[in-house]
């Protein structure tokens, strides 16, 4: 039997299994991570598979053409992959900062890869290795197939594959078309002659096409006219259905891209003989002193059990990449892997999730889709599931029992998120008391998202009325159980259509639920999705009807601050957010009060320091003694003065955790004093720690490190 090894990683490695030259050169910009999470992995132990040699090179210096040559020329070609994220969204924030860290590099640490990686990479093949076929592939280069709006440059860019000089894209998954172009590579065909292959894009001159080929409105007129784009988009976002889709030409000047029809998705036996490939299951042990690579540490000692999603949420890129026809293992198979990683070393007995990008789908939505594919009309869940949904998770159920009574495994949870409408819908197969009871780790993850109606509505995602009786079929099902476990809602900020009036109603479900989300998601743009259309163009290009886009960098942070009101240094946003929104009955004391108000000390009152023997507090901008009645801010002011209870007693009990075990708005108002009267309370929570020290950026502002003594001693 052979023994498991990571493949060629340089020269030497190439040396030490016999190798002179390698079949295909894969260069990626993650760590090298031999793990079935990772695409560069699968494609890599697929080629291996049929006798292919392949080395990896890993995040190389871009910089450094030597990088690109160090393991020779391939004898067919460079394989160009940007990694599991698109380099853009890997590097920066929604508000476009650069993240301070990277989960897919070496001890976290970002900056390893450049921006547009799959571009730059491959401009740097063509010079480092001239002649060599150069091919695409990954989430990057699916997502940006075709002419797109970028968020980052806030432009439209032309297709990747253009700007890349790649010979071929392919997209999607892609074990099966990498497969195809490699065998007719073998066979001595050149590159441009590949010109058919489904699951690719090719780069054309002239006007020879396909038969039956749909023309796309042309690079230059969708940058002029946003109406041209929606139009684009929505005709691309149809055709990725593989019975269905047909091949699509985009002209962008002197050349063209034609995207190819989609792949055909794989059976059961393909996919089982996927993950049974003999992957290592970890990082490449050159990561170690570096502190491996973090992307690894959820997935390690989790079960991949389907792909694809019929749930086809706006904001998600699934659809365009993985497709809507749910592709799923076999039980046997994922039963195998997991005997295979209780005999791993590191193993603690906890099997951390058994799903795909959602959890309970683990079949098609109907067997009208393996024949005829999706329908283009309609979505299966939304507004309401469809009548003909196959909606049963008694296989599922099945599954997760026979994983959790395998020997050395004490634990089997479920946590890349679950579809609640889906499971509302099942009222047979009890899933909810076999989850809470068995595969919940004291939380479970949802995806409200958004709680106003004409959001959700654009977002593709079910009413608030279908979250709220999630919740409680949720909590029932805990109290019968006699266990306290709470549920995580994932929300998101400034979608398209949400004004602050949206954002409001959002704070206020937040408030109703009794928790403060430490996980908000500003929407981002990325390409290949509804929602990002709807940002460009502000049209929904399903019904062309105008959309709100909440564009400014300040707008984004006040919809973000109003879901985590109780943060104080959110204070200032979201009054700010809650005066611009005429809800300034929410600025108070009451029980649905958000925030409570400020309170000012005058001028005159100084006199009370005079009266104690105490000086008033100084600063750069006061005005001097005799000036007019100013209001200013002072430090030392009580906590706790004029604190009041915000909860109400009637808030319903949600199932949703509290941030801790006690209320801070559980304690006593203090009795304000005289010295006290008319100074400025803080907002709740924020404490001045350190004497003569005021926060930056605070309405006390005294810079931290730069304090000066006035009138006598700290």
């Amino acid at each position: 039997m052979r023994t498991r090894s990571f493949l060629p990683m340089n020269r030497s490695d190439m040396e030490a299994v016999g190798w002179d030259e390698l079949d295909f050169l894969l260069i990626s910009g993650d760590a090298y991570v031999d793990h079935p999470s990772f695409g560069i992995a699968i494609i890599a132990r697929v080629l291996e598979k049929h006798g292919y040699r392949v080395g990896i090179v890993a995040q190389p210096d871009w910089k450094n053409l030597q990088d690109f040559r160090a393991m020779g020329k391939p004898r067919l070609a460079c394989l160009i992959s940007g990694g599991n994220l698109d380099s853009m969204v890997n590097h920066y924030t929604a508000a476009k900062k650069k993240r301070h860290k990277d989960a897919y590099s070496p001890g976290g640490t970002s900056g390893l890869r450049p921006d547009r990686t799959t571009i730059v990479y491959s401009n740097r093949v063509r010079e480092a290795l001239p002649g060599v076929p150069v091919i695409i592939g990954g989430i990057e280069a699916s997502l940006r197939r075709f002419a797109h709006y970028d968020y980052w440059s806030n432009d439209v860019r032309r297709s990747i594959l253009l700007d890349s000089q790649a010979d071929l894209l392919v997209f999607g998954m892609g074990e099966k078309p990498i497969v195809e172009v490699a065998e007719r590579l073998n066979s001595g065909e050149p590159i441009d002659r590949i010109i058919d292959v489904r699951g690719t894009m090719i780069p054309l001159t002239g006007d020879v096409m396909p038969k039956d080929t749909l023309v796309l409105p042309a690079f230059e007129e969708i940058v002029k006219d946003k109406k041209k784009y929606a139009e684009a988009f929505w005709v691309q976002y149809n055709q990725q259905d593989p019975f269905l889709g047909k091949s699509m030409l985009q002209s962008h000047g002197r050349k063209s891209v034609l995207q190819n029809q989609p792949s055909f998705p794989l059976t059961q036996a393909e996919m089982d003989a996927i993950y049974a490939l003999p992957f290592m299951g970890t990082y490449h042990p050159s990561y170690e002193e570096l502190g491996g690579v973090p992307a690894i540490e959820e997935v390690e000692f989790s079960l991949t059990s389907a792909r694809g999603c019929f749930g086809a949420c706006s904001f998600c890129a699934l659809t365009f990449h993985q497709g809507r026809i749910i592709q799923s293992r076999s039980a046997e198979s994922i039963i195998r892997e997991a005997e295979q990683m209780t005999w791993n070393s590191r193993f603690k007995g906890y099997i951390h999730d058994v799903g795909g990008p959602t959890a309970n789908f683990r079949r098609p939505a109907c067997q009208k889709q393996l024949t005829k594919g999706a329908c283009s009309h309609k979505q299966c869940l939304f507004p309401e599931p469809c009548t003909k949904l196959e909606n049963d998770h008694e296989e599922y159920i099945d599954l997760l029992r026979r994983l959790r009574s395998l020997p050395r495994v004490k634990k089997v949870f479920v946590r890349s998120g679950i579809r609640y409408d889906a499971v509302l819908a099942d009222r047979k197969s009890k899933f909810i008391r076999e989850l809470c009871e068995h595969h919940v780790s004291g939380q479970l993850k949802v995806a409200p998202e958004h709680v106003s109606d004409s959001v959700l509505k654009l977002m593709g995602k079910p009413g608030k009325g279908v979250h709220e009786e999630f919740v409680q079929e949720f909590r029932k099902t805990n109290e019968k159980l006699g266990k306290q476990q709470y549920l995580v809602p994932y929300l998101m900020s400034s979608h398209p259509g949400s004004t602050l009036k949206e954002a409001v109603e959002l704070a206020e479900y937040v408030r109703d639920m009794g928790v403060n989300p430490e996980q908000v998601q500003d929407f981002i743009p990325t390409p290949g999705t509804l929602s990002t259309c709807m940002y460009y163009t502000g049209l929904d290009p399903r019904t062309m009807e105008s959309v709100y886009i909440p564009r400014s960098m300040h707008e984004k942070a006040m919809q973000r601050a109003l879901i985590q009101y109780r943060n104080p240094k959110n204070h200032g946003l979201v009054e700010e957010a809650l005066r611009s929104a005429h809800r300034e009955d929410l600025i108070g004391y009451g029980p649905k009060c958000l925030i409570r108000p400020r309170r000012y000390i005058r001028d005159d009152q100084n006199e009370l320091g005079k009266k104690t023997g105490k000086k008033p507090t100084r600063r750069s901008g006061m005005k001097k003694k005799g000036s007019p009645s100013q209001e200013i801010l002072v430090k030392g002011a009580s906590r706790t003065e004029g604190r009041k209870n915000t909860r109400s007693a009637e808030t319903p009990s949600t199932g949703i955790p509290p941030k801790d075990g006690r209320s801070k708005d559980s304690r006593l108002p203090a009795s304000p004093s005289k010295s006290a009267q008319g100074r400025k309370i803080q907002p709740e929570g924020v404490a001045e720690k350190e004497k003569g020290l005021f926060r930056k950026g605070s309405d006390n502002q005294i810079h931290k490190g730069k304090r000066k003594q006035r009138g006598g001693k700290k």
